[in-house]
């Protein structure tokens, strides 16, 4: 099933202290980074590729060389210099690569009910990221988990008592300069609690922890890709 990964804009709570931003390191020959063994650039390109195909009515992109394995996973498109959210879905579910990546870079582009659709015209602004979730562990309470390190679902059962789930990316608390409390009081608006948040509350929650491997280009590094004779 889909989910989005964070929330339409930088939000504030009370006491947040400034946002950062979360640039990533260097990209090593091999197109991994920071250490990745499954996450590379090609699978951003192929994103862009997928897009530019969808946007244009062109043939879809041949099938990629990068792994098919499956993973839970997210594309994640944000645009201009200030690198506003465009669109962000992906699923928990264990997809195989090459149609999941299909899959939901379009769907993220085009499907996000936050959004509207991405256009031609702003194809050429995009960012594109590729997020691969791995290392899966139930937490043992709702402070079980590094801020910066693990992306976090939560599950809670609202006022009607309805279950509700709703999850944040590794890099989101990060980005909204949250610390741990208030990473999970936005994730409980989120996933749609109306009431007060109390510790009860917070202590009903049923937290899973996960790792994220997380690539990022520009539209400029994908046309460079494609200048090099990888089109």
């Amino acid at each position: 099933m889909a989910a989005s990964c964070c929330g339409v804009k930088k939000q504030k709570l009370n006491n947040s202290m400034p946002a950062v931003c979360c640039n990533g390191s260097a990209i090593h020959p091999n197109h991994y980074k920071n250490g990745y063994t499954v996450s590379c650039v090609d699978m951003c390109n192929f994103c862009f590729d997928v897009l530019h195909s969808h946007l244009y009515n062109y043939d879809p992109p041949k099938t990629p060389s990068f792994t098919n394995e499956a993973y839970p996973l997210f594309v994640t498109w944000k645009i201009g210099s200030s690198r506003r959210l465009r669109g962000c879905i992906g699923t928990f579910t264990a997809t195989n690569l090459h149609g999941g990546l299909r899959e939901y870079a379009v769907t993220s582009a085009m499907k996000d009910s936050r959004f509207s659709p991405i256009t031609k015209e702003e194809f050429n602004k995009l960012h594109c990221s590729v997020s691969i979730l791995t290392n899966f562990e139930e937490a043992r309470d709702y402070l079980d988990w590094e801020v910066g390190k693990h992306g976090i679902r939560i599950e809670f059962l609202n006022e009607k008592g309805h279950k509700k789930t709703a999850t944040y990316l590794p890099e989101v608390a990060i980005e909204q300069g949250w610390d741990a409390v208030q990473t999970i009081d936005s994730l409980l608006r989120k996933g749609g609690l109306r009431g007060p948040i109390n510790n009860e509350v917070r202590r009903n929650i049923k937290l899973t922890r996960y790792r994220s491997e997380k690539i990022t280009i520009s539209y400029n590094d994908y046309l460079g890709h494609r200048q090099n004779g990888h089109a």
